[in-house]
């Protein structure tokens, strides 16, 4: 599924929405410099928001379709998993994961973060949480339930909110673990977002449980959904980070 999202980089790049602008000023306030390594950078969107906040960004990824449209919007992108890509002996004063710190090794990656990081640099791991409204929910799992019965997806009853709980915890105790940081922090950035039907049916098909269906089956989960939606509405977002720093 980490390889899966490059089916479609434009869709991608389109549909998914940028970070609060919140998060950018506090992730380049706590760094101490504007070299920053940006992993499993897919399209460049959270690249090209540090970039307008004048930082230099490398990007990693291990899709090269995703490195590829990211470079040609202007992020210098290297092809390769972060656990097997090589520094070069570059460092950098923050390691930030958009939406893709649980791509990564749990024990490997925060090492290798901190042989990267400069003294006091910074890394930062942050990803949205979302809940649509309640029929747009219930329609998406009676899709789930209809054309894939088996995806773990299928039967999670635990809120978004609560799985992203879960997920950045173990986020914080794998950096904890390490040894190599400061106590990690959670922090939170609240935000909103209105989509019409068309909006939200272009964003569906980016988002991991999706990537994979074969066009009718896809179809068939988007007809479902859009029937359920009947006007334009607003989605409250919370974008979860942990910031750690090197001493």
């Amino acid at each position: 599924m980490a390889e899966s999202f490059g089916t479609d980089a434009e869709r991608y790049d389109r549909a998914r929405p940028p970070y609060p602008e919140e998060l950018v000023t506090a992730v380049r306030a706590a760094g101490p410099g504007p070299d920053l390594l940006d992993v499993g950078c897919g399209t460049g969107i959270e690249a090209r928001q540090f970039t307008a906040a004048g930082c230099r960004v490398l990007g990693v990824d291990p899709d090269a379709r995703m490195a590829a449209f990211a470079s040609d919007k202007g992020t210098d992108v290297e092809v390769a998993t972060f656990e097997d890509w090589d520094p070069a002996g570059r460092t950098f004063d923050a390691v930030v994961a958009g939406q893709a710190w649980h791509w990564v090794d749990p024990v490997a990656g925060p090492a290798k973060a901190a042989r990267v990081l400069r003294p006091g640099g910074l890394l930062a791991a942050f990803a949205h949480v979302f809940q649509p409204p309640a029929a747009v929910a219930d329609a998406l799992a009676e899709a789930y339930r209809r054309v894939l019965p088996d995806a773990p997806f299928a039967g999670e009853s635990r809120s978004a909110a609560q799985l992203y709980e879960v997920m950045f915890t173990g986020f914080a105790d794998g950096i904890r673990a390490s040894g190599a940081f400061v106590a990690p922090e959670l922090r939170r950035f609240t935000w909103e977002k209105r989509y019409t039907r068309e909006e939200w049916l272009d964003f569906l098909p980016t988002t991991g449980g999706l990537t994979r269906l074969e066009p009718v089956a896809l179809a068939e989960v988007l007809g479902i959904v859009g029937a359920a939606i009947d006007r334009p509405f607003v989605l409250p977002y919370t974008t979860l980070a942990v910031f750690a720093a090197k001493p």
